[in-house]
């Protein structure tokens, strides 16, 4: 009669079953594994070509806006080039004998009014173009006339008088220079810097125009 404990061995036949059905899981386990693997992969793939595609885009769409802004602000320039042309045109012809009479208004008298002056020092290298110069024989008004006035136009009008004062004391010149800037398009801010820099203010007003002291004593050069 068999032991008991013979009785509960397993068969060869019971082992190799279970080995076959560990072994069917086992692979069955690697081919679900390689399919994840691939999931995977084709995901990551997909994500970077998605990535790829969505930096293209960004760097087109910039450099497109790039060169719309650009190409604005080309045509911008020249318009307010050509408006800044023609206003200084005007200004030849209309602004200047009203900007004597407007400064006699405020205490100066200028018998003489010179547009379009130039000083060509090349033995000095001092270049310089005024738009509108009054004169008598102790000061001097150096005009700038812009259609649009801005802090850069307004640095640039203080710069020429420097220069001009520089060039003055070469020739022997002891004038004493003022400064004035007229625009039609003048913000609150460029009006308080020009103001403020010691310069007078020109802006149309009707059919005329109006001057604006600087604030405090004007600036000499």
């Amino acid at each position: 009669m068999p032991s008991a404990q013979a009785a509960n061995v397993p068969s060869f036949e019971s082992v190799w079953a279970a080995l076959q059905e560990n072994a069917v899981q086992i692979k069955e386990l690697r081919e679900s594994q390689k399919e994840t693997n691939r999931i995977l992969e084709e995901t990551e793939r997909v994500i970077k070509e998605s990535q790829r595609e969505t930096e293209r885009v960004i760097k087109e769409s910039q450099r497109e806006t790039d060169r719309i802004i650009k190409e604005n602000a080309i045509e911008f320039n020249r318009r307010i080039g050509h408006l800044d042309n023609l206003f200084v045109e005007v200004a030849e012809y209309m602004i200047a004998p009203s900007l004597r009479e407007k400064f006699i208004e405020l205490g100066y008298k200028f018998p003489k009014a010179t547009q379009n002056l130039s000083v060509n020092d090349k033995e000095n290298q001092i270049f310089l173009e005024i738009d509108v110069m009054l004169e008598n024989g102790e000061k001097a008004m150096l005009v700038e006339v812009k259609a649009k006035l801005t802090k850069e136009r307004i640095n640039g009008h203080i710069e020429r008088l420097e220069k001009m004062r520089q060039y003055a004391d070469l020739h022997g010149d002891t004038r004493i220079f003022l400064g004035a800037v007229a625009g039609v398009v003048v913000t609150e801010e460029s009006k308080n810097y020009t103001l403020d820099q010691g310069l007078y203010l020109i802006e149309p007003a009707g059919d005329s125009l109006s001057i604006t002291p600087p604030n405090g004593k004007p600036k000499e050069w």
